[in-house]
C-alpha cells in the first residue's frame, strides 16, 4: 500500500477491529484476516467489493459523504472517528489538487498570541494554562502552567512542545504517572490534527521527527487512533508538589482552529492543595520572561 495513502490505512485497521459476529455475520471455517474482509464491509455498506477495493488502495478518488457515513456504520466508528474519517478525504482532494507537502513551499510564518489572550492567561493566574498549536506547541503559558509541565523540548520555532517532550524526554516518564495513556492520547491527537490540516509542514515534520527517534512512537502512530482532546482528567508527579491528578477542558479559540485554549482545574482537595503550593512556590521561584518559553519547573 501507498505510505501516503492515509485512508486505505485507516480503514484497513477499523474492519481489522470488527468481529464478523458483531457484524451480524456468521462466520465459517478460519478466517485469514482479522476482523471483516473487504467484501464483507463492501457488502454491509451497499458497495461493490470492486469499488471498496479501490477504495482501500487509494484509487477511488471520490467517495460520497453517503458512502462514508455508511462505511463509518459498518466499521463501528465513533463520532471523532467518523470525522476523522471525512477529514481524510478531503485531504486526499487536498493533495491531489495542491501536490504533494514537499511542493507546498515552506510554512507561513508564525502570527504572534494576541495582547487579548495573553492577559487571558494571566487573568486565570490561579490555574495552569496555556494556549496549543495542533502540533502541541506550546505557544504561550501562565506561570502556574510553567511550573506544572516543566521545559518540554523546543520546536524547530524554539517553542516548547509537549508531544516533544512525552516521547523524546525521559523525564515526561516521572512527570507523568500514567504516561502510556499519555502517550497514547497524544499521539491520537496528532493523527487527529493531520487528518484535518492536510499539508501542515511542522505537524508533518514532527511526526516525521517522532518516528526516528521513538519506537513507542511508531508503534502508537502505526495503530491509526485518533483522539480528541476537549477534556479530561490528566495525572502528574511534580518534583516539588509530589502527585496529584487536574481536570482539564480544552476551548478551540473564535477565529482561529489552529489554536486551543488548555485550563486545568483541581477536581478534589488533594489537587487543590498542590495548585495552592504550586502558586505559591511559583510567587517565590525567579522572575519567568514571558515569550512563549516555559520555565524549567523542577526544584
Amino acid at each position: 500500500m501507498d505510505s501516503d495513502n492515509e485512508l486505505g490505512a485507516f480503514l484497513m485497521s477499523r474492519r481489522a477491529r470488527v468481529s464478523p459476529a458483531a457484524a451480524g455475520l456468521t462466520s465459517h471455517g478460519r478466517r485469514r484476516v482479522p476482523g471483516l474482509r473487504r467484501e464483507e464491509v463492501a457488502e454491509l455498506a451497499g458497495v461493490s467489493a470492486v469499488y471498496y477495493t479501490r477504495l482501500e488502495q487509494g484509487r477511488a478518488l471520490h467517495p460520497s459523504g453517503a458512502v462514508l457515513d455508511a462505511l463509518a456504520r459498518v466499521l463501528r466508528l465513533g463520532a471523532t472517528e467518523r470525522a476523522h474519517l471525512h477529514d481524510l478525504v478531503r485531504r486526499g482532494r487536498v493533495r491531489r489538487s495542491a501536490g504533494s507537502a514537499a511542493d507546498a513551499g515552506e510554512p507561513a510564518p508564525a502570527v504572534p498570541v494576541r495582547d487579548g489572550l495573553r492577559r487571558l492567561l494571566a487573568a486565570v493566574g490561579a490555574v495552569p494554562a496555556y494556549i496549543l498549536s495542533p502540533a502541541m506547541d506550546v505557544l504561550d503559558a501562565n506561570d502556574p502552567a510553567r511550573a506544572l509541565i516543566g521545559a518540554p523540548g523546543p520546536a524547530a520555532g524554539g517553542r516548547p512542545n509537549l508531544a516533544r517532550h512525552v516521547f523524546a524526554d525521559p523525564a515526561a516518564r516521572e512527570r507523568y504517572p500514567q504516561w502510556e495513556d499519555v502517550a497514547r492520547q497524544t499521539a491520537g491527537f496528532l493523527r487527529l490534527s493531520s487528518g484535518r490540516l492536510p499539508g501542515d509542514l511542522p505537524l508533518a515534520r514532527l511526526v516525521a521527527e517522532l518516528s526516528a527517534l521513538s519506537t513507542e512512537f511508531r508503534t502508537l502512530w502505526a495503530m491509526q487512533e485518533v483522539r480528541e482532546k476537549t477534556h479530561g482528567t490528566k495525572c502528574f508527579r511534580h518534583p516539588v508538589v509530589g502527585a496529584f491528578a487536574l481536570t482539564y477542558e480544552t476551548l478551540t479559540l473564535p477565529g482561529d482552529e489552529r489554536r486551543s485554549l488548555v485550563v486545568f482545574t483541581a477536581p478534589d482537595a488533594r489537587a487543590d492543595t498542590a495548585l495552592r503550593l504550586l502558586g505559591s512556590w511559583t510567587a517565590t521561584a525567579p522572575a519567568r520572561t514571558h515569550t512563549g518559553h516555559l520555565g524549567n519547573g523542577s526544584a
